[in-house]
Order: C-alpha cells, then sequence, then structure tokens
C-alpha cells in the first residue's frame, strides 16, 4: 500500500526525534534557572549542585529559556551558559533545546546560524545532526515574531523561514512576549511541510492548539496548574510538561508521572500540592516591580530547596538586574512550602 505524503512526513519526523532523543522524548522538561554570583557573573558552582539536585527526575532542558533569563541575556552571556551547561549535559547524561529567543525573524535565523557554527567548532562532526547529538542538543526553541498586529499568515512565513533551514526545531507559544499566537491552523500547516518541527511548547494557558486536536509534534505545556490532568497519561491533551517549577519541583513531578501510570488519585494529590504552592508563589512576586514573575518566584522556591528551613536566615538570590529577592517574597515562599508539606528538611547545598 502506497503511503500518504503526510504519513511520509510523520514517520520521518519519528525517525529524527528517535535519532536525536533515542532514549526517548522526556516527559518533563525545565527552563533552566541562571545563577549569579554575588558580584553578576555566571555561578556554575551553584548551578552544578542544581543540576544535580534535578539529575534523577529531568531529562531534558531549555536553556536559556524565560525562567533562565534567555529574553535578558547578552550573545556572550548565552555562549557562556550554553558551555557549562552542554559539558555538564554530556557528564549527566540530558538532553538540551537551546533557546533562541528574539523578536524578529531575522535576529532569530543569525543567532541559529552563529550557534551552529559553534556547535561545530566543539565538535568534530561530520554533519549538522551528528554535530547536534555530540553536543547533547536535541533542537532549537524559537517564537513568532513580535506583534499583536502580525496577521496569521505572516506568522506562517516567518516561522516557515525559520523551519526552512532545516534544523530541529521547537516552537513555543508565549503570547506574553509576542502579544500574539500561532493559531491551530497554522502550526499544522507548518507541521505539514516541515518534518523537522519536532516540539511545540504553549505558555499561554488557553491551550487552543491543543484543544483542536493537533497531535503533529510533540506537545508540551509550559502553563501551571492542572499538571496531572493536562497530561495524556491523565487524560489530557499534552505529551509532556516543561515548566519552570521543574526547577524545584522535578522530583515531585517525576512522581506524579509514574502515579499516573497506575494511580491517578495519589499523581492528582502531587499535582494540586505543587499548584497550591505555585499559585501562591507566583501571586506574591507578581508584586515585584523587577524581573520575570517566573524566575522571582522559582528563585525563591530554589532557594529553600538549596538551604532548607534555614533559607530565611540567608541573604536571597542575586537576578540578573543586580537585585537581589527580598524577604517580601521569600517569606511567602517559605510559608508556601511549609504548609503544604514540600518544605525540604535539608538543602540540595547541605547534600
Amino acid at each position: 500500500m502506497q503511503t500518504s505524503p503526510i504519513d511520509r512526513l510523520a514517520a520521518a519526523r519519528a525517525t529524527l526525534l528517535k535519532r536525536l532523543l533515542p532514549a526517548g522524548v522526556p516527559l518533563l522538561w525545565c527552563p533552566l534557572l541562571t545563577h549569579y554570583t554575588a558580584e553578576g557573573a555566571l555561578d556554575t558552582a551553584r548551578a552544578s549542585r542544581h543540576l544535580a539536585f534535578l539529575q534523577d527526575s529531568v531529562k531534558g532542558y531549555l536553556v536559556p529559556g524565560s525562567t533562565g533569563d534567555g529574553w535578558q541575556l547578552d550573545d556572550a552571556q548565552v555562549r557562556e551558559l550554553l558551555e557549562f551547561t552542554l559539558d555538564q549535559a554530556r557528564e549527566r547524561k540530558f538532553s538540551v533545546l537551546i533557546g533562541v529567543l528574539a523578536t524578529r525573524t531575522e535576529d532569530v535565523l543569525r543567532k541559529l546560524e552563529d550557534t551552529m557554527a559553534w556547535l561545530r567548532r566543539r565538535t568534530n562532526a561530520t554533519s549538522d545532526e551528528d554535530c547536534l547529538r555530540q553536543s547533547s542538543v536535541c533542537g532549537f526553541t524559537v517564537c513568532p515574531p513580535k506583534g499583536r498586529e502580525l496577521t496569521q499568515a505572516q506568522i506562517h512565513d516567518a516561522l516557515d523561514r525559520v523551519l526552512a533551514t532545516g534544523l530541529p526545531i521547537s516552537l513555543y507559544q508565549l503570547p506574553q512576549i509576542t502579544e500574539n499566537e500561532m493559531s491551530a491552523n497554522t502550526v499544522e500547516e507548518l507541521a505539514r511541510n516541515h518534518a523537522n518541527f519536532l516540539l511545540l511548547k504553549d505558555t499561554s494557558g488557553e491551550d487552543r492548539v491543543a484543544a483542536a486536536g493537533f497531535r503533529e509534534a510533540f506537545l508540551v505545556r509550559g502553563a501551571e496548574g492542572g499538571y496531572a490532568r493536562h497530561l495524556s497519561l491523565g487524560g489530557g491533551a499534552y505529551d509532556g510538561l516543561l515548566l519552570s517549577t521543574a526547577n524545584c519541583f522535578g522530583p515531585q513531578y517525576a512522581e506524579m508521572i509514574e502515579h499516573l501510570r497506575q494511580d491517578r488519585t495519589a499523581a492528582q494529590a502531587i499535582s494540586d500540592r505543587i499548584e497550591r504552592v505555585a499559585d501562591e508563589v507566583f501571586a506574591a512576586a507578581a508584586k515585584l516591580p523587577y524581573g520575570n514573575a517566573f524566575t522571582n518566584a522559582n528563585k525563591a522556591l530554589d532557594h529553600f530547596m538549596a538551604h532548607g528551613p534555614q533559607a530565611r536566615e540567608i541573604a536571597g538570590p542575586r537576578l540578573h538586574s543586580g537585585h537581589r529577592l527580598p524577604d517580601e517574597l521569600i517569606d511567602p515562599a517559605g510559608n508556601a512550602l511549609d504548609r503544604h508539606g514540600l518544605m525540604p528538611a535539608r538543602g540540595y547545598l547541605d547534600n
């Protein structure tokens, strides 16, 4: 029987995913926090301990993502962060989606070209795909261009140019930054024409593309809340999760996913506890006049993951802006973790 073009494209996509992620696509992904020293340099020692804390539960990372200051880092800072992360990926056996975060398509294309040239110099690969595999990179995450006035045709054409590079691409629905959304039809058309469109991350919270039945690419949900019920294992529409709070609750999410295979009630209980903490801490973070609320909330929670209950006595972490997180956010984070039974007995810096 002759296969259809759509079936051949799906087979090509599945084959590419298998080559880039031979152990399978992780169900849990994390947009990794970026840690800084008191002077503002990249704190690789702290970052390494953070990755060790997550090593058994998180096998896929977006670096840099919005939670990791991806929109604030300059090209040199991104390169330094990737140098460190890819070395860690090789050692700790995880996969990396490189965030290519820019609001203009020309800038995205330039960053993709520059990043691939850098990766080629780091390896002795004979092909771009081999270069990515040697680097523990499974693809690049890009957003639509920015502008609430953009039509779906303009969004499609911009992303079509990115996908035409042939590089493995994850599309990122991020209306909080781009001021627009890819429609289900736009996403479907791009998937029908590009086997290298591998993943779709949706942080809108509206879930319109998933609700429309799009399943051609691997779907990950980036919006917080409803974690267990949104996963296909729990009857939802998403294949996986790519969550800022995975920086802090990776072990709990991994447990939740395992429970979903056999005990949805236990999985929902874990999901509810994390959601209650996230709701409280994100509400407190929204009051800060500086920084990204996702970053600030997770840095407050990570402060306790790192130091345990005594974190209240330790100065808050430095942000990219140069501010330190204030007690006005650290205290609510600690109180929420205590109230919902998620405060660690010891911090990962003490283990």
